[in-house]
C-alpha cells in the first residue's frame, strides 16, 4: 500500500478556511434569524452558497494537500457533484436553525441528515479522482469519520441555533464557536483521508482529462475566501445598516410617543388635558353602561389663585398651579384621572362605589386646597370651589357632564367659596344664562354699547368742582342699563376685563380732550377704578 505524504502549508491553509467558513454560516444564522418576509429567503440562498463552498473548499484544499507518488486529478462533474452536496447540506443546516424551536429529537435527526451530507461531499469528492485500482477505506477509521461527522454537525447546529440572536458579545463566542466546528470539520477530514488505502500499482484516472495543474489549490483558495469575506461583509454590513434602522425606529418611536403625551397632557403640570380627560370620561361612561357602578365629575377652581398671580409674578402662580396638582394627586387612586383643563380649573374624575362618597371625597380635596402653601420661603393661602356631577343622573355626554359640573361649581362660588357644591337642574338655567351673557359682553365692545357717567366730586371746604369719577355702564340691547356688579366678575373671569379697561381709559382720556373744547369735563381730574384683575371698572 501507498503512503501519502501532506503539505503542512496546505493543511494550515484548509484549517483556516474551515474556521472562516464556520464563522460566516454562524453570522449567516443570525442575520436570517432577524430577517423577514422575503429576505428570509434571500440571506438562507446565499448564506447556503457561501457555506457550502467554504466546506467544499477546505475539504478539497485538503485532497490538494495529499502527496502521492503519482499525478493527481480531478474529474470535474463529480467534484462539481461534491460541490453540489455541499451546498445543499448547508442549506438544510441554515433552515433547521431558523426554526423557532429546535428539540433534541429534531437536532439528533438533522445532526445524520447533515453528517450524512458532508460524509458523502467528502467521499464523493475522493471517488472524483478515478483512482485505478479502486481506493480501500480502513472499516474503523471510515466509521470514526461518519461518527465525527455526525457529532460535528450536530454540535454545529446548536452552536448556531443558540448563537443566532444578537446578545451582548454574541461574536465573540461566535468567534470561539468557529474554532471549535472549524477543527471538527478538518478532524472528519483528515480522518477520512486517513481511512483511504491506495494499492501500489494505483494511478489516477483524472490526472489526464480532470482538473489539476500547479497553481489549483491558490485558484481554489481565493476564490473561497473571496466568497466568504463577500458573503461575510454583506452580513456584517446588513447587520449595521438593520442595528441603525432599529435605532431610527426607536428614536422615531420615543418621539412620537412624546408627541403624543404633548398632545395629551398639560405642559404645566403634567396631568391629563381636556381632550385626554374627555376620553377617560367616555371610557368610564362605557364602564358603568355595562358593568354598572358611578363616578363623579368634580370641576375645581381655585379661589384666590389671580390675585397670587398678579402680586407674586406669574412664575410664582405657576409653581402653585404645580404643587396644587402634586397635592390633589395625594388622595387619588390609579383608576381616578386628575386634569388641567386651563388657567387655574381641574377636573377630578374619581370611581364610586355609591354616589354619597362624593361628598366626603369633595371635602377632602377643600380641605387639601385650604391647606397652605411653602413656595419660595412665601406661604400662600387659597381655598377651592368644586362643583359635582355625577353619572349616571347629570348628563349623558362627557361635554354635557363637564358642562353641568362647571356650573355646579359656579354656584359654589356664589355660595361663599371654598366649598362644594352638587349639581341641580335648576343651575342648568342660570349657566345658560352665564353663557348668553358672556357672548354678549363680547359684542358688547365691538358694537360699542359700553357707556361711561361721571359722577363729580367736590371740595369738601369751598363746594367747588374739583374732579369726577368715570362710571362703567352697559347699554344692554334686551336688557337696559346694566351695572357693573352684573358683569364685571365675568368679564374679570374670562379675560374680557382687559379689554374693557383698554376701552375705559382710552374713552376717558378721549372725552377729557373733548371736553376741553366743549367745556364739559375738561380741565378737571377724572379718576377711573381699577379692577382686582388688571382692568377698570
Amino acid at each position: 500500500m501507498l503512503i501519502g505524504s501532506y503539505s503542512p502549508s496546505l493543511v494550515v491553509i484548509s484549517l483556516f478556511v474551515a474556521i472562516l467558513a464556520s464563522y460566516t454560516a454562524l453570522d449567516l444564522a443570525g442575520r436570517i434569524a432577524t430577517a423577514t418576509g422575503s429576505a428570509v429567503y434571500v440571506w438562507m440562498t446565499g448564506g447556503a452558497l457561501a457555506m457550502g463552498v467554504g466546506v467544499w473548499s477546505m475539504h478539497f484544499i485538503g485532497m490538494l494537500a495529499l502527496r502521492l507518488p503519482f499525478a493527481l486529478g480531478f474529474d470535474l462533474g463529480i467534484t462539481a457533484l461534491s460541490l453540489l452536496i455541499a451546498v445543499l447540506s448547508s442549506g438544510f443546516a441554515l433552515w433547521l436553525v431558523s426554526q423557532p424551536r429546535l428539540p433534541a429529537w429534531q437536532l439528533a435527526f438533522g445532526a445524520l441528515i447533515m453528517g450524512a451530507g458532508i460524509s458523502s461531499m467528502h467521499y464523493t469528492g475522493m471517488a472524483a479522482m478515478r483512482m485505478t485500482p479502486g481506493i480501500d477505506y480502513d472499516p474503523t477509521l471510515f466509521g470514526a469519520s461518519l461518527v465525527i461527522a455526525v457529532v460535528a454537525s450536530g454540535a454545529a447546529l446548536w452552536i448556531a441555533f443558540n448563537l443566532r440572536r444578537n446578545t451582548p458579545y454574541v461574536r465573540l463566542a461566535r468567534g470561539g464557536a468557529a474554532v471549535v466546528m472549524g477543527i471538527a470539520i478538518v478532524g472528519m477530514h483528515y480522518t477520512g483521508m486517513a481511512a483511504a488505502q491506495f494499492d501500489d500499482n494505483s494511478f489516477c484516472g483524472a490526472a489526464l482529462s480532470g482538473l489539476s495543474g500547479k497553481g489549483l489549490d491558490y485558484l481554489v483558495l481565493v476564490t473561497t475566501l473571496g466568497v466568504l469575506i463577500i458573503a461575510l461583509l454583506t452580513s456584517l454590513l446588513d447587520a449595521r445598516l438593520e442595528a441603525r434602522t432599529a435605532v431610527l425606529a426607536d428614536s422615531l418611536t420615543q418621539a412620537n410617543q412624546e408627541l403624543t403625551h404633548l398632545a395629551l397632557h398639560d405642559m404645566l403640570t403634567g396631568l391629563p388635558n381636556r381632550m385626554l380627560l374627555a376620553d377617560r370620561i367616555q371610557q368610564a361612561i362605557q364602564a358603568v353602561n355595562e358593568q354598572g357602578g358611578c363616578f363623579a365629575l368634580m370641576f375645581i377652581d381655585l379661589d384666590g389663585f389671580k390675585p397670587v398671580n398678579d402680586a407674586f409674578g406669574h412664575h410664582m402662580g405657576d409653581q402653585l398651579l404645580r404643587d396644587v396638582g402634586l397635592r390633589l394627586r395625594e388622595d387619588l387612586r390609579s383608576q381616578d384621572t386628575l386634569a388641567r383643563i386651563g388657567g387655574d380649573e381641574f377636573v377630578l374624575l374619581v370611581q364610586l362605589t355609591q354616589p354619597d362618597d362624593a361628598m366626603g371625597l369633595a371635602e377632602r380635596q377643600v380641605g387639601l386646597i385650604h391647606r397652605a402653601f411653602k413656595i419660595a420661603e412665601h406661604e400662600l393661602k387659597i381655598s377651592a370651589s368644586i362643583g359635582i356631577a355625577l353619572f349616571p343622573g347629570n348628563g349623558s355626554t362627557p361635554e354635557e357632564l363637564l358642562m353641568n359640573a362647571d356650573a355646579a361649581m359656579y354656584h359654589a362660588k356664589g355660595m361663599g367659596k371654598n366649598g362644594y357644591s352638587f349639581f341641580d337642574v335648576s343651575m342648568n338655567t342660570n349657566a345658560r344664562k352665564q353663557l348668553q351673557l358672556l357672548q354678549d359682553l363680547r359684542n358688547a365692545l365691538e358694537h360699542e354699547q359700553l357707556r361711561l357717567y361721571y359722577q363729580p366730586k367736590f371740595d369738601a371746604a369751598s363746594g367747588l368742582p374739583v374732579g369726577a369719577e368715570a362710571l362703567l355702564r352697559w347699554e344692554h340691547p334686551q336688557q337696559g342699563l346694566l351695572l357693573p356688579a352684573a358683569f364685571i366678575e365675568l368679564a374679570e373671569k374670562t379675560g374680557l376685563i382687559i379689554p374693557i379697561g383698554e376701552w375705559v381709559l382710552n374713552e376717558a382720556c378721549r372725552q377729557m380732550r373733548v371736553g376741553d373744547r366743549t367745556g364739559g369735563v375738561g380741565g378737571e381730574r377724572v379718576g377711573v377704578s381699577v379692577s382686582r384683575g388688571g382692568g377698570t371698572t
